[in-house]
């Protein structure tokens, strides 16, 4: 792409620290919300390495980069017998990379006020996953737009979408990064895209409309990845086409919200009711059975869903629609 920053070659040395969590930690299950390790191009899992793809404030590049911000390439590996996790990172935002890693492994993550024992489900729940904990990637747009990918749409169809839109006009990750994997689009990147391609990608006009107003405000909302989970919810709410479920799916990963529920769901509800009481509830029945845990609801919900358990799925599935050829 014109003025994207060049990606850095394989064979550079990286930026490497060793991080030793206070507390256990299992790589999958707590970066599970912010990486979309099957569909997506900025998370990658091969092995024990968990690769993940950002961009860093222009302000941190170890280089001038405009308004580009500066990529980076994480890897993530554990090191059980030391007890630590080994982190390796490429690329001009490299340095702010590797700050991150604490609050991306869980370490402004606060357990207090949780008491797992108020249902046996959750306390065994809880017994069984020491290693969870809420990621923070302090990044509001990063874990915006994907949301907006997947408003009122299937898991597959939006996957695929934003699949499409960040290989065209995103750029290859920095250093040795699995391939395929890319840095998402600038603000300037994404506004450009014309009409007709996000209607070739699959993405409604609504969605559409969405996320051009978001990115019309893009710089206010970034800087809400620095304040209270309250005022980062208020700035979001200020767009319009962004409401309750959106805002809680970006608060999950930008500050790892422990009581940001996703009310709005099509599932979540069914899976919290049907765990609890094994019976699918709607989103009232839902809040009313997290009530117990009222600021830590969505860690509740974290549990319930990474363990798999869930409600029967009846019915035909959807046939998802190809906008590619129209």
């Amino acid at each position: 792409m014109p003025g994207a920053p060049t990606p850095t070659p394989a064979s550079a040395v990286p930026l490497s620290t060793r991080y030793a969590p206070p507390h256990p930690i299992d790589l999958r299950r707590t970066l599970g919300t912010i990486a979309q390790f099957g569909s997506d191009p900025a998370s990658r899992r091969e092995g024990e390495a968990h690769w993940l793809v950002f961009r860093a404030p222009a302000e941190r590049a170890t280089a001038p980069m405009a308004d580009a911000g500066a990529p980076a390439t994480l890897r993530l590996r554990v090191d059980a017998a030391a007890a630590t996790v080994h982190a390796d990172a490429w690329g001009p935002g490299a340095a702010w990379a590797i700050e991150r890693v604490p609050s991306l492994l869980g370490a402004d993550d606060d357990l207090d006020g949780f008491d797992a024992e108020r249902h046996p489900l959750i306390a065994e729940l809880h017994r069984r996953a020491p290693g969870l904990r809420l990621a923070r990637t302090g990044q509001i747009m990063a874990a915006l737009l994907p949301a907006v990918f997947f408003q009122k749409v299937t898991g597959q169809e939006a996957s695929r979408s934003w699949r499409t839109l960040v290989a065209r006009h995103g750029e290859a990750a920095p250093g040795p990064a699995p391939r395929g994997m890319h840095v998402l689009p600038t603000v300037a990147a994404w506004r450009r895209i014309p009409s007709w391609e996000w209607h070739r990608a699959g993405v409604t006009p609504q969605r559409r409309d969405t996320i051009q107003r978001a990115l019309a405000v893009a710089a206010g909302l970034e800087r809400g990845g620095d304040q209270p989970v309250a005022e980062a919810q208020r700035r979001l709410r200020t767009v319009a086409g962004i409401g309750v479920w959106t805002t809680a799916e970006t608060v999950q990963r930008s500050h790892g919200a422990p009581d940001a529920v996703s009310f709005g769901d099509f599932h979540t509800c069914k899976n919290v009711g049907w765990a609890l009481t094994g019976a699918r509830v709607d989103d009232d029945g839902m809040r009313e059975l997290l009530e117990p845990w009222r600021g830590h609801r969505q860690r509740v919900v974290r549990l319930i869903e990474g363990s798999g358990i869930g409600y029967e799925r009846r019915g035909p599935r959807l046939t998802i629609p190809d906008h590619r050829a129209r």
